[in-house]
């Protein structure tokens, strides 16, 4: 096996297929998306950045949005381009776009959705920080996700829901939910230890969930932490990050890549005052991530079922917020 121009590995014998960063249409079978791909994420980031720049302001809010759409749109051209190049070359143990590059289109299409979602509730009279408002963005950040991997890795064939984990009969899921939520707890606890040695030297950072003013947003918090974010994050980091990079690396490669990418995924959220300040809450909210990112790869890998971690998700963030309720309703 040698490396293709992107990393990746193709048979011996066979022509590396030219990577997103030869920039030439020569020997491309999709030449036209690439071109798209290219010219449309650099067109993106430029109109995106300009709005940022231009501050508050309509002028600004509507370049800076029109500039994240064409960048989400560029993004997922190329990572389209990318399938098709790695597609056409046969017998290779992975041959969707990579991960990382999903990821990144991942991104602005998920902000462009939620802050019009958010702009829409705004308009309709509800809290943009409150819990249905927090629920309906981890909603659409979800929808994406799954749009994303059925259109890229299970539309161009490179991976199958089925290979992704979404399998078993009843019986099946039943004994994986299991397995999750018994690991949820010990990891917790895990967990909770890891947070006190690093609260001795850094910043908590806020969670990322509203205040429940009452029994209704408690609900709203639970189906959005136990429900709605564990099915679109384990999707995506177990069931599409986590296979595409066993079959390619290894699984124990495959277990490292999948925990720290999603940690680092979760620091890409967090707002600080200051640069100190931000390189503290984004050490504390990777380091934390670490033992549940861990376990949840490797059940993964080892049941070979996406229900097992969605469960030990599920249960690991429910149980969060019932406890984080209980302080503060005995703080009250």
């Amino acid at each position: 096996m040698t490396p293709d121009a992107d990393g990746s590995e193709v048979p011996a014998g066979q022509p590396a297929p030219p990577g997103l960063t030869s920039f030439t249409i020569e020997g491309r079978r999709a030449p036209a998306l690439f071109v798209v791909g290219w010219l449309a994420t650099l067109l993106g980031f430029g109109v995106a950045l300009v709005g940022l720049l231009r501050g508050g302001g309509i002028a600004g809010g509507v370049l800076f949005v029109a500039g994240l759409a064409v960048l989400g749109i560029g993004l997922v051209a190329a990572a389209g381009s990318q399938a098709i190049e790695r597609a056409a070359v046969g017998d290779r143990s992975y041959r969707g776009p990579s991960p990382v590059l999903v990821f990144a289109a991942v991104l602005p299409l998920s902000l462009v959705i939620v802050i019009a979602a958010v702009t829409l509730l705004v308009r309709l009279g509800v809290d943009p920080n409150g819990p249905l408002a927090v629920l309906i963005s981890l909603a659409a950040i979800a929808t994406v996700y799954a749009a994303v991997v059925r259109m890229l890795v299970v539309g161009t064939g490179a991976l199958s829901w089925t290979e992704m984990g979404l399998r078993r009969g009843a019986r099946g899921i039943v004994e994986d939910a299991a397995w999750g939520a018994v690991l949820a707890v010990p990891v917790l606890f895990l967990t909770g230890v890891l947070g006190i040695v690093l609260d001795r030297f850094l910043p908590i950072p806020p969670s990322v969930l509203p205040d429940a003013p009452d029994a209704g947003g408690l609900v709203l918090n639970l189906l959005a932490a136990a429900v709605i974010a564990p099915i679109g994050e384990e999707l995506f980091f177990r069931g599409f990050v986590t296979t595409a990079w066993a079959r390619t690396d290894g699984p124990a490669a495959a277990l490292v890549r999948g925990s720290v990418f999603f940690a680092i995924a979760h620091v890409l959220t967090l707002t600080a005052g200051d640069a100190g300040q931000g390189v503290g809450l984004a050490a504390f909210a990777f380091l934390a991530r670490l033992p549940v990112a861990f376990t949840l790869g490797w059940l993964f890998l080892r049941r070979g079922s996406l229900y097992a971690p969605i469960a030990l998700h599920a249960v690991f963030n429910g149980l969060q917020v019932l406890a984080l309720a209980a302080a503060g309703g005995a703080a009250g």
